[in-house]
């Protein structure tokens, strides 16, 4: 049975990080630990995303590091070496399914369908992703299916904001929604932190 994910997911919200300055990481981590949001997850979807997750695993050991857009088996290694306590794929062909199931941490398995969610859990997962949640269907899916897969748990993400978080957060079978909207770009690239904790508390807030 893989690690389960849920003790680690203690805020409702988890912001995803894409981060092009190594420069930036500890602060950003800093600026959602103050908000409230410890659980992060930083992507490998640039350059700096590894050396960003070695040095917030090293200076700010208060925040819960995940490393997200594991795509490839190596991935996980690297991950793990970067100091990431959980990974995130945003979909999970078998052979990657296979590896999460034993990495030495927990991992959230990326799926879009009702077969996709099923083949997961034959792997033993009992929390995956929902990704994109808003173009695979949204809060209505995840109702849809809450009693034909009623082991499952999700962490939604794609399309989540502020606005929405909230109807997410409501359905049993959410445990912690996934979104950029207390990052935005503008933000880190004026090194405006402070606002970060603003929306960081505020997602902080949400009831689930």
């Amino acid at each position: 049975m893989p690690p389960d994910p849920i003790p680690l997911l203690t805020a409702p919200v988890v912001p995803v990080l894409t981060i092009a300055r190594v420069a930036d990481a500890v602060p950003l981590a800093r600026a959602l630990v103050a908000g409230g949001l410890p659980v992060i997850e930083v992507t490998l979807r640039t350059a700096a995303a590894l050396d960003a997750a070695r040095a917030v695993a090293a200076e700010v050991p208060e925040a819960v590091l995940g490393i997200g857009t594991v795509t490839e088996v190596p991935h996980i290694r690297l991950a793990v070496a970067a100091g990431a306590k959980f990974l995130v794929s945003p979909g999970t062909p078998h052979d990657l399914a296979a590896a999460l199931a034993k990495a030495p941490v927990p991992a959230l398995p990326g799926c879009a369908t009702v077969s996709e969610a099923m083949a997961l859990a034959t792997h033993g997962f009992r929390v995956v992703k929902f990704f994109p949640a808003e173009a695979a269907g949204g809060v209505a899916f995840l109702k849809s299916i809450g009693e034909p897969l009623a082991d499952l748990k999700f962490c939604p993400t794609g399309g989540i904001r502020m606005t929405n978080a909230a109807d997410y957060l409501a359905l049993p079978n959410v445990v912690a929604v996934g979104g950029s909207w207390v990052v935005p770009p503008e933000a880190i690239a004026a090194s405006d932190f402070a606002r970060i904790t603003s929306l960081a508390r505020e997602a902080a807030a949400l009831e689930r």
